[in-house]
């Protein structure tokens, strides 16, 4: 065994753990409050693959519902280019700084899914952008109206497995080891998040999904603090589960209805909000929220779908994905009603009559008919 190579690593985890322990410090002194703007900004991130497909219906959505609001300048839609894996590697970084500082002048993002090279150290442009902004909580709801499914899951955004993904150390042709970042107070807020929108839309239970029984520190240190804060919401119930058994729980008819708020660390809450949403009809009909204190951004769960770019099918992406995403955007902006009018074009389309269907190829409809589709039913 070479000491000098294991001396090294070490002084490389030193730096890792003095970084990590300097975050910690500041998220418990951190009471960043969000900026009361006059004018909000949509930041357009078409991103990727499939994305500048989905995202150029989405801005027609949004361009319909705002239109008296762009009108009159209390909203702005504005397109922010450069966040694309060509001009990223260029660069050689996950969020290009003249991008980010154009990011940073907005009040949400709208984004369509980037592209992450497989291999080398650069960093998905996602969890840049949620460590930039501090985009703490993922937030997705999931709703399967026959089945009395109704879910909503507050995945931990900025932690976890993903924190220090791209820097992990290696003894080449021996071992590799990744590092797994809990925090006290990165776990409370996002349980604090949980627990809030369990009381005011009247749930009864929360579910906290870990596997504290073999990632003792890290999950069981998750737990722990959930459970601190459920002591501040009575009647709500704080359960327990192991991932491996609720990702078996969600797929069982006799009991999946029952569940209703969900918490979790960043892997699990990446790995299972999908599979919720293949129970809904699909990854490409889920939205997603990234929410934090000054900024919010929304997105669809999906990646960039290079097969269907590939095989030239790129115009018959489903935008249900990036629409529910809108929706989500319309209420955190306080347009309530207009989100209310754009879930029941959805649910038009998607449900009751389903006329226009999208099924990903050319037995389908495109992106674009499926797009005028739901405007006919604004």
């Amino acid at each position: 065994m070479d000491d000098k190579r294991i001396d090294a690593l070490c002084e490389q985890f030193r730096a890792l753990l003095t970084e990590q322990a300097a975050r910690a410090e500041k998220l418990n002194s951190d009471t960043a409050p969000q900026e009361n703007r006059e004018k909000t900004v949509i930041g357009i991130v078409s991103g990727d693959g499939i994305g500048p497909i989905i995202i150029r219906e989405a801005k027609r959505l949004l361009e319909r519902l705002l239109k008296e609001e762009i009108a009159a300048g209390r909203i702005e839609l504005r397109e922010i280019d450069g966040l694309t894996i060509e001009n990223r590697l260029a660069k050689g970084k996950s969020i290009p700084e003249d991008v980010l500082a154009a990011i940073r002048e907005c009040t949400v993002l709208l984004k369509g899914p980037t592209e992450t090279p497989k291999g080398g150290t650069m960093e998905s442009a996602n969890v840049s952008l949620r460590r930039e902004l501090d985009l703490y909580a993922n937030v997705r709801p999931v709703r399967i109206e026959k089945e009395g499914i109704d879910w909503i899951f507050f995945r931990e955004n900025t932690e976890g497995e993903y924190t220090l993904g791209s820097r992990g150390i290696e003894l080449p042709g021996l071992l590799a080891m990744d590092f797994k970042v809990i925090t006290d107070a990165g776990t409370r807020r996002i349980a604090k998040a949980a627990f809030d929108y369990a009381k005011e839309n009247g749930k009864k239970s929360v579910s906290i999904v870990t596997k504290a029984n073999i990632m003792k520190k890290t999950d069981g240190k998750f737990s722990e603090i959930c459970h601190e804060v459920a002591k501040d919401y009575p009647g709500i119930e704080a359960e327990d589960w192991y991932i491996d058994i609720m990702t078996a729980n969600l797929v069982n008819p006799a009991i999946r209805s029952r569940f209703e708020v969900f918490v979790l660390p960043n892997l699990y809450g990446d790995i299972i909000t999908d599979e919720a949403a293949q129970l809904q009809g699909g990854v490409g009909t889920a939205g997603s929220a990234n929410l934090g204190a000054r900024y919010a951004m929304f997105e669809a769960i999906h990646g960039t779908a290079p097969r269907m770019i590939e095989e030239g099918l790129g115009e018959y992406a489903n935008p249900s994905s990036i629409f529910n995403a809108c929706e989500m955007l319309l209420r955190h902006i306080g347009e309530t009603a207009k989100a209310d009018r754009l879930r029941a074009a959805m649910e038009a389309c998607t449900v009751s009559e389903k006329a226009v269907a999208v099924t990903g190829d050319k037995t389908g409809a495109t992106t674009r008919e499926f797009a005028d589709y739901v405007l006919s039913k604004l």
